[in-house]
């Protein structure tokens, strides 16, 4: 069974994702003893094109405590096609779409040196005050303006 690659939809009029790539090769660290890399490590090579992709639009770790927001995955999803060998030389696509609400959704694509799909995924992360820990019903103003800047196409290849 294929699994499919959309894994948010998007409405008429929603900006186009923002997106990244970054390449990393597969390392011994990260493989099993049949030089494969083990499932496990998948959310942290989606982590590698996520950090990217958030200092691309803004959204650092710098500007959450500057404005006391907290933004935890509450949703870590992978699925997996083709092993991942020792040395392999992976592109991990991350591509932040639209939500109208205090969340973040991305999704993940992982390619082989040849263009193939190895894996891909998504990551759903919800806003909430870092001293309440209340959740955002709203999506944050400092995150509100980033939003602004992305409908009006400031983050455009």
């Amino acid at each position: 069974m294929r699994r499919k690659l959309k894994y948010f939809k998007s409405e008429p009029g929603d900006p186009a994702p923002v997106w990244i790539e970054v390449a990393h090769k597969i390392a011994f660290s990260e493989v099993d003893a049949l030089a494969i890399a083990w499932h496990g490590h998948y959310p942290r090579f989606f982590e590698l094109a996520h950090s990217a992709l958030m200092r691309k639009v803004g959204l650092t770790y710098e500007n959450y405590r500057k404005y006391d927001i907290g933004a935890p995955i509450v949703q870590c999803h992978a699925d997996y096609y083709k092993p991942l060998l020792l040395d392999d030389d992976l592109t991990i696509r991350a591509e932040l779409h639209w939500s109208d609400g205090a969340r973040l959704n991305v999704a993940y694509v992982l390619n082989d040196s040849s263009g193939e799909i190895c894996g891909s995924g998504y990551t759903v992360q919800m806003f909430f005050n870092a001293f309440s820990h209340e959740p955002y019903i709203l999506v944050p103003p400092f995150v509100d303006e980033i939003f602004k800047k992305w409908q009006s196409g400031a983050f455009n290849e």
